[in-house]
């Protein structure tokens, strides 16, 4: 069973992270030939990394548009980050590159923050779930992988709740980072014997896998955003996108334009 969850949770990394940079350089190739960005807008390149910072970290747009929203959707994306920032200690070696980032992770605050973030991963995504059901316009709209993307997640949080907070099923931790450890060094070690831990790790994976192909895969696309990145100057600064740079060097030598042209020399 460990070299079955180590070969699932090592390809299902690399299927997320080549997912991530597949969908990134998508959004990258996208043209955005239009100036959009929704006003009020910044004025200066300074300005928009403002903006973008508390779109990012305060989600103002959808505080603008949803209230109930963005408290659940909030509150899961903290708690989310929280409880990934607590789960590094078990990838990272004290010896390694990133130790020193080790007397950090091991602070109690960080631990105890990232603990109990499990109750808002919990709370945030009942509360997005229970939207998809009671809110007509959003039911109406949603589609049985909604649901299912949502179910996922809580089920990750339910069983990390389990091992974090119900005798009976806490695992050695000690083991946990010794086997995570093996993974990426290439010297496998036995996973520690639990049921839950075992649940816990193949509904990982699946997200993993799920991740990069479904509508789950908005984390790099707030950064393309051309409704949020671009600055407000129309007037001051011509817009043109880069793939028509080249088209707009010839566009007075389109036959169209000089035969219009011609014509008019004729009739003058």
């Amino acid at each position: 069973m460990s070299t079955f969850i180590a070969i699932l949770l090592s390809a299902a990394t690399v299927f997320m992270i080549l997912g991530i940079m597949r969908k990134a350089r998508q959004y990258h190739a996208t043209p955005a030939p239009l100036k959009i960005p929704v006003t009020p807008a910044p004025k200066s390149t300074g300005g928009v990394i403002i903006r973008m910072a508390k779109e990012i970290v305060f989600f103002n747009a959808l505080f603008r548009a949803s209230k109930w929203t963005w408290l659940f959707g909030w509150l899961f994306h903290v708690s989310l980050v929280l409880a990934f920032v607590r789960h590094t200690r078990y990838i990272i070696d004290p010896d390694g590159l990133f130790g020193f980032m080790m007397p950090v992770l091991n602070l109690w605050i960080v631990q105890t923050a990232g603990q109990y973030a499990a109750f808002g991963m919990i709370i945030g995504l009942a509360g997005l779930l229970a939207r998809r059901f009671f809110v007509a316009r959003v039911r109406y709209i949603s589609s049985p992988s909604d649901y299912l993307m949502l179910v996922l997640i809580m089920a990750i949080a339910i069983s990390g709740f389990f091992m974090s907070f119900v005798s009976g099923y806490a695992i050695d931790i000690v083991a946990m980072k010794v086997f995570m450890l093996g993974i990426l060094n290439f010297d496998l070690q036995m996973l520690p014997e639990s049921n839950a831990l075992l649940i816990h790790l193949v509904l990982v994976a699946a997200l993993g896998f799920v991740l990069p192909i479904s509508k789950l895969l908005h984390i790099p696309g707030v950064f393309y955003a051309p409704t949020r990145n671009q600055v407000d100057n129309p007037r001051e600064k011509r817009h043109i996108a880069d793939w028509a740079k080249p088209l707009d060097k010839t566009r007075n030598d389109y036959p169209e334009l000089v035969a219009a042209r011609e014509a008019n020399k004729e009739k003058a």
